[in-house]
Order: C-alpha cells, then sequence, then structure tokens
C-alpha cells in the first residue's frame, strides 16, 4: 500500500506541530506575564510572600520517580535488542534517579534538618 501524499498535504501536515509549538510558547509566555503582574502587584501592595521551595522533598521524589521509570526502561529495552543505544533511553533517566538519591542522601544540609527537627 503506497501512501504517497500531493504536496500540498505534506506542507500542511508539517505546519501543524510548527504552529501547536507556536501556540504552546505563546500561552505559556502570557502564563509567565500574568504571574509576574501578580507578583509585581501583590509586592506593591506589600502582601507578597515568596514561594518556598523544598529541595529535600522534590530530590527524594523526583529522584524515587527518575529511578521507577528507569528501571522499567532499561529492563524492557534489555528484553527487545540488549546492548544497542536505544538502552541509553532507560539508563539515562535510572542514572538521574540514583544520582538525586545519592544528593539527598550526601547534602549535609539535609542532615544539620533532620537532627534540628529531631530536637
Amino acid at each position: 500500500m503506497d501512501s504517497s501524499f500531493t504536496p500540498a498535504a505534506q506542507i500542511i501536515i508539517s505546519i501543524i506541530p510548527i504552529v501547536g509549538i507556536a501556540f504552546a510558547a505563546t500561552l505559556i509566555f502570557f502564563a509567565l506575564l500574568w504571574k509576574h503582574s501578580e507578583n509585581k502587584a501583590s509586592i506593591q501592595r506589600g502582601t507578597y510572600k515568596p514561594a518556598h521551595f523544598n529541595l529535600k522533598v522534590f530530590s527524594l521524589l523526583t529522584g524515587l520517580c527518575l529511578i521507577g521509570v528507569g528501571t522499567v526502561l532499561t529492563v524492557m529495552f534489555l528484553i527487545l535488542e540488549p546492548l544497542s543505544w536505544s538502552l541509553l533511553g532507560g539508563l539515562i533517566p535510572l542514572v538521574l534517579g540514583l544520582m538525586l538519591i545519592i544528593f539527598y542522601k550526601a547534602n549535609p544540609k539535609f542532615k544539620q534538618e533532620t537532627d534540628e527537627q529531631r530536637d
């Protein structure tokens, strides 16, 4: 079955992702602009509270998620086609997850926070 498309159809098919990316970029830009104007207005009113980002929980949760995804992908790629370049698709998230867990365990600031919470 030959699936040849006309040149007009090929142009339309190739434009669809470009338009989608442009719309997504526009949406993200205006969302960031909206957030910036909200922050600016709350600073002027004196009601601004900076966002608290818990790096400890983020590194643990992201590390565990990446280890899970990386393990599943690595096993799947090993079963389908052992020792190929596609194996990197599983090894990269696996190693990134391991690095985040090592960061979580090795960071002395996290250990100090845990010791302070016990006291």
